[in-house]
């Protein structure tokens, strides 16, 4: 598969980030991609930049080295009624707005009760991709949220960070392997997300390659490498 797009990366503003937007556009040109998404983290994790930051987006060109770039944010869901950690007001300034728990401010409580957060993110209509749902951090039943995500057209992303072994998310590549078998059963296009802190992590799907095989995905659920069908299935 020819990689033609990232949109789950974080530059310097989110405080444990390594690169620069210039620097991140620069290399994602030269590994080809033509679309780079750059999702800041939101206010709910430390040390992240302030909502300031996303008011002043309209600075930033949306073309460099050949790359169109997609700014935005990872909201955080932070509880079971899926809240996020900004609001309308800031979800306007934003080309892609990506939801994902976190363990630093997530509010939980039973698996049922999580789903139905999840859930809830997903049907909220400015959410277009929930980052990162395998990764463990709540327990989850995934056929509700797969088919919210069907229905809703927000994307469940396969996140290539969650399941390096360093970062010790033990139950990410089952969790993984069962989103993509009942998303090839039922048809649910998926992205993969490098989540890279630094540029020379952009488009590095390593470790997701493996349960792509193992679980038999179609290539043509994956719009990494159709950038005109990922644009229209969210509507950007």
């Amino acid at each position: 598969m020819k990689y033609k797009l990232d949109v789950h990366t974080h530059s310097v503003a989110s405080g444990h980030a390594y690169s620069t937007i210039e620097e991140m556009a620069r290399f994602a040109a030269q590994k080809g991609l033509e679309i780079l998404g750059i999702t800041e983290h939101a206010p709910g994790i430390p040390g992240t930049c302030d909502p300031i930051y996303f008011r002043n987006l309209h600075v930033v060109p949306r073309q460099l080295f050949g790359v169109r770039l997609l700014l935005g944010a990872e909201l955080n869901i932070l509880d079971v009624n899926g809240t996020l950690d900004l609001d309308e007001h800031y979800y306007r300034m934003l080309d892609l707005r990506i939801a994902g728990i976190h363990s630093l401010c997530w509010h939980g409580g039973t698996r049922e009760q999580n789903t139905a957060g999840v859930v809830a993110a997903i049907r909220n209509p400015w959410t277009h991709i929930i980052s990162h749902p395998g990764d463990g951090t709540a327990l989850l039943d995934f056929l509700p949220i797969v088919l919210a995500s069907k229905e809703c057209h927000t994307l469940l992303e396969i996140n290539n960070s969650s399941l390096n072994p360093v970062r010790h998310k033990e139950a990410a590549r089952d969790n993984n392997l069962e989103i993509l078998r009942l998303c090839r059963q039922y048809e649910v296009p998926v992205i993969l997300g490098s989540d890279a802190h630094i540029s020379y992590s952009i488009a590095n799907y390593d470790f997701i390659l493996p349960l792509l095989n193992e679980a038999e995905f179609p290539q043509g659920l994956i719009l990494n490498d159709k950038p005109q069908e990922f644009l229209d299935y969210l509507s950007l």
